[in-house]
């Protein structure tokens, strides 16, 4: 709009955004409002980049993608998309069998759902792991093994690593569960928008994850939840719950108790993982879960953010002998 006195840099040099005048070779580069010298390498997913004169040059390794299932109904699909579904069934959480007619699945996941408290939310109480003929079930800090007549022979090989059990399979599925009540499902590219359930359809799109048994597209996570329950005898979910409404003296508790999330304890994380859904989620968890189990609730709801921190190469140390 006018002119400005001021300083450019002279012919050959750039502007290093900082106030000094530096060779094309010496440009910083940007991510996520941070600036990183050349030669300085992040993380982004499972690939590792490198900054040099001023542009990310990064590997192209392929990623997993990862859907988390995590306390009282909690689910934030592969695409991303960050929903809440509270219902008392067995739901199918993801599978490859999607309705094409030549596709014969190789492998489903169900989550068995129960009320946890006393409001009418509900935590994933135990998991079932469908690959080829055999079954593996997930309960009670224990893992079964129960071979059917039918299907192709899916190997698959367990470990556990840390508080996680996780079972590795050799058609690109990853299961990690916390003996709690998180699970995280992995599948590798392949998989892209060929799976549907509760964790969406991995298709890189999260507008669409809400992609009911039938194929049609739904905007309200109830009715898209209701649609992938195993059973039809279990009732449908009519209402969202809300348990700080129902046990308001509960509130207070929980919100001081969550606001961990959004203290400096995470400050480090905030600009790379929104802490609100997360602190939302935790608040709801805290409120719900009035018959015992107060703290583990709290504690998986701080985790699942401080794990999101973690992939985004914020590593927040939150744990301490107060807390969790």
């Amino acid at each position: 709009a006018e002119c400005v006195s001021g300083c450019v840099c002279p012919e050959g040099l750039f502007d290093d955004g900082k106030g000094g005048c530096v060779e094309e070779k010496d440009c910083p580069c940007i991510h996520n409002n941070q600036w990183y010298s050349p030669g300085q390498k992040i993380t982004v997913d499972c690939n590792t980049c490198t900054c040099q004169k001023g542009i990310w040059s990064c590997t192209e390794e392929v990623c997993y993608g990862t859907c988390m299932i995590y306390g009282s109904g909690h689910y934030i699909t592969f695409d991303g998309k960050f929903y809440d579904f509270d219902g008392s069934c067995e739901y199918v959480a993801i599978q490859d069998f999607c309705g094409d007619k030549n596709s014969t699945g190789s492998f489903s996941i169900i989550t068995e759902n129960v009320p946890c408290g006393t409001t009418g939310v509900t935590c994933s109480k135990a998991i079932k792991m469908f690959l080829g003929k055999t079954e593996l079930k997930l309960e009670n800090k224990e893992y079964k093994e129960i071979q059917r007549d039918i299907g192709d022979d899916v190997h698959f090989w367990n470990r556990t690593v840390g508080l996680y059990l996780v079972i590795e399979a050799s058609n690109g599925v990853m299961l990690i569960w916390d003996k709690k009540t998180t699970v995280f499902i992995k599948l590798t590219p392949d998989y892209k928008g060929k799976v549907c359930g509760l964790c969406g359809n991995f298709d890189d799109k999260s507008n669409n994850d809400f992609t009911t048994r039938s194929g049609l597209q739904e905007t309200n996570a109830l009715k898209f939840g209701n649609s992938w329950k195993q059973s039809s005898l279990c009732p449908d979910v009519t209402q969202e719950i809300k348990p700080c409404d129902m046990k308001p003296h509960r509130k207070s508790w929980a919100e001081k108790e969550c606001s961990i999330i959004r203290s400096e304890v995470f400050k480090i994380c905030h600009s790379k993982v929104d802490p609100i859904p997360f602190y939302e989620a935790c608040v709801h968890d805290a409120c719900s879960c009035d018959s015992g189990g107060d703290c583990e609730c709290f504690c998986s709801a701080v985790a699942a953010y401080a794990q999101e921190c973690t992939k985004a190469q914020a590593c927040v140390f939150w744990r301490t002998p107060d807390i969790c």
